[in-house]
């Protein structure tokens, strides 16, 4: 039940969300509409404990990574696009789970907004980078991520998947609807924008992947944390 919940809030609730803030509210209530996001985000997090509460130093741990995650875009924000966070995400979700892979995604575009400026575009950064460390998450047992060269690979599609998301954003807050020759264009437009993403995440994963699940391992064992129920947080 704990994983229909899950998908049921991250692709029909939170995509939902979105479309009622762009066709409703035409994108003039994104506040409000990143912070029910923000909220929504949260429940897999806790879904995943089911029978048993999170330890403090969970909880504790997982809001200094996103923390991190947040810091590593602003120490970043000399160079658009070139960012480590999508694979601080990666490396996360892969920790974690799914559920904290989602969560800190959507946390990090939310709180490094404070900075980089809140707009219509941060319930679809939400979204997007929440979704890359959903399906990290989702494929964190499979060969795709105890490889280093299929991590690398899944790192460039995210990347992708990232841009083609904002993409459509752009699309909209044009067209105010789904328009697939607009959109190709836009794209196709966007396209050196995408490859800054494809090739940061490449860079950041071959340099954090390694020491951070290595770190992150060692925290798990030592702590005892997400090992009560490690089988749920899949």
């Amino acid at each position: 039940m704990k994983k229909y919940l899950t998908y049921l809030v991250i692709f029909v609730l939170i995509p939902a969300i979105l479309l009622i803030g762009i066709f409703v509210f035409d994108d003039k209530q994104y506040d409000i509409i990143c912070l029910v996001i923000a909220i929504l985000s949260l429940l897999p997090f806790f879904f995943a404990f089911e029978n048993r509460h999170p330890q403090p130093r969970e909880i504790v741990l997982i809001a200094i990574i996103t923390a991190i995650s947040v810091s590593s875009r602003v120490i970043f924000a000399w160079a658009p696009s070139f960012k480590p966070v999508a694979a601080i995400i990666i490396i996360t979700a892969i920790a974690f789970g799914k559920e904290t892979g989602f969560m800190v995604g959507a946390l990090t575009a939310l709180l490094s907004n404070i900075y980089f400026g809140q707009g219509p575009w941060t319930p679809f950064q939400m979204f997007a980078w929440g979704f890359v460390g959903m399906i990290a998450g989702m494929l964190r047992k499979t060969i795709f991520m105890k490889n280093i060269v299929l991590l690398l690979i899944f790192g460039m599609l995210a990347g992708v998947l990232y841009s083609l998301i904002m993409d459509i954003q752009t699309m909209l807050a044009i067209d105010n609807a789904f328009n697939l020759a607009r959109y190709l264009v836009i794209v196709a437009s966007s396209l050196p924008i995408m490859l800054t993403y494809i090739v940061s995440n490449f860079i950041f994963i071959l340099l954090l992947a390694k020491p951070l699940l290595k770190k992150f391992a060692r925290i798990k064992e030592k702590y005892g944390l997400y090992m009560i129920n490690e089988k749920v947080a899949e």
